[in-house]
């Protein structure tokens, strides 16, 4: 197989890293738009499989003449790209995947090139980080052993072991998609009815092994295309985890408009956008470092099986891997969107077409392929009523 990746940040690196340790591929490229950057990551794996590639992904051509080489491509790029390379995927006869995006429905564009993908007889699916992707490729699981769903819940936090004031919170992606996450409105299904409700609302305790109480909130754009995959749902929410008291510091400032994209104020004859200055003050604070952070999942898929009320609960606890210097987030998103690509390379995902993670990914063998890597997903069942 060989795969290429764009980008060569964090998830570029670590999904670079975790495709030359596996077996069945030959060759990876990674492509950066600084090929100085490119070269140091490659320099850093440490591989005779990997090759540094400049590469512009906003010029067609060079897109083009990249992407054409693999079986598959792995885009890294900030989300804004992913319609473009979807495209250039179909243009070039590629396999391709990404990270997903669904802020100004990036996903729902690239969903919409179906058809052009199915002729062009390649695969793509967006949404294939932790979540969204693995959160729906395990809904998809639990869905499927299911005679009838009826409830999908989904908990997801990267936070750090050891908490620091005044925020308890360092982050381990862009800290302008934590502000759009906690800014934007959150979409759920409750009682069979699509609703929009506040970011930051409807705070529950929740417990995982070794840490609680913690709290869980709505945020938005984590239930992406479930509403879609299973639209007689009675109920669909996605909540953020987060240690006690971050909601409510957070709905403070949402409240005050610091956190909007789209405010300004004047202030000594120049216009300020005060979302800016927030980032610039809150970058020393929330930088993760050296410290050790941990991600936490749990995704419960609720239905009817032969007549009885089932419950299956997916759970996942990973820490930052010390040896290699790899957050806990970045082990369970790039070894996703690497297992997944390498699905597709090697014909274990087969169908033509864009799908978003739930309708095609197998769920028990991509569980056994991140359980090979250290991601341990754990799978419980439970009757109830």
């Amino acid at each position: 197989m060989r795969i290429g990746v764009l980008g060569s940040g964090l998830m570029g690196k670590e999904a670079a890293r975790d495709l030359v340790e596996s077996e069945a591929v030959e060759f990876v490229g990674l492509a950066d738009i600084d090929f100085g950057r490119a070269k140091t990551v490659c320099d850093q794996i440490q591989s005779p499989k990997i090759t540094p590639y400049q590469v512009n992904a906003s010029d067609d051509k060079q897109l083009e003449n990249f992407m054409g080489q693999f079986d598959c491509v792995i885009n890294a790029l900030f989300y804004l790209f992913n319609e473009q390379v979807a495209k250039t995927a179909i243009r070039v006869g590629v396999n391709s995947v990404d990270l997903g995006g669904h802020i100004g429905h990036i996903t729902d564009r690239v969903l919409a090139l179906k058809r052009e993908a199915i002729k062009a007889a390649v695969t793509i699916i967006p949404d294939l980080g932790v979540a969204p992707g693995m959160i729906n490729i395990l809904s998809g699981f639990g869905v499927s052993k299911l005679d009838k769903v009826k409830e999908i819940k989904l908990y997801v936090g990267g936070i750090p072991v050891k908490p620091e004031p005044p925020l308890e919170y360092n982050h381990v992606f862009s800290m302008e998609g934590v502000l759009d996450h906690y800014t934007d409105p959150s979409f759920i299904i409750r009682n069979g009815k699509v609703m929009e409700i506040p970011s930051l609302s409807e705070i529950e305790p929740i417990y995982f092994e070794k840490f609680g109480p913690l709290e869980a909130f709505h945020t938005s754009g984590g239930t992406s295309t479930l509403s879609i995959s299973y639209p007689h749902l009675e109920t669909l929410e996605y909540k953020t985890i987060r240690y006690p008291g971050h909601a409510e510091k957070f709905k403070l400032l949402v409240d005050l408009k610091l956190t909007k994209r789209d405010y300004e104020v004047e202030l000594d004859g120049k216009t300020i956008n005060p979302r800016k200055v927030l980032l610039k003050v809150l970058d020393p604070i929330v930088e993760l470092g050296e410290k050790d952070d941990v991600t936490l999942l749990r995704v419960i898929v609720a239905g009817e099986k032969d007549g009885t009320d089932v419950r299956y609960t997916y759970e996942m606890v990973t820490f930052k891997d010390r040896e290699k210097n790899i957050t806990a987030m970045a082990r369970a998103t790039a070894k996703t969107i690497s297992v997944v690509a390498q699905f597709i390379a090697n014909g274990t995902i087969a169908k033509k077409g864009v799908f978003p993670p739930e309708q095609i990914v197998p769920g028990e063998i991509y569980i056994n392929e991140m359980k090979k890597r250290g991601v341990v997903i754990t799978e419980s069942i439970q009757q109830y009523n």
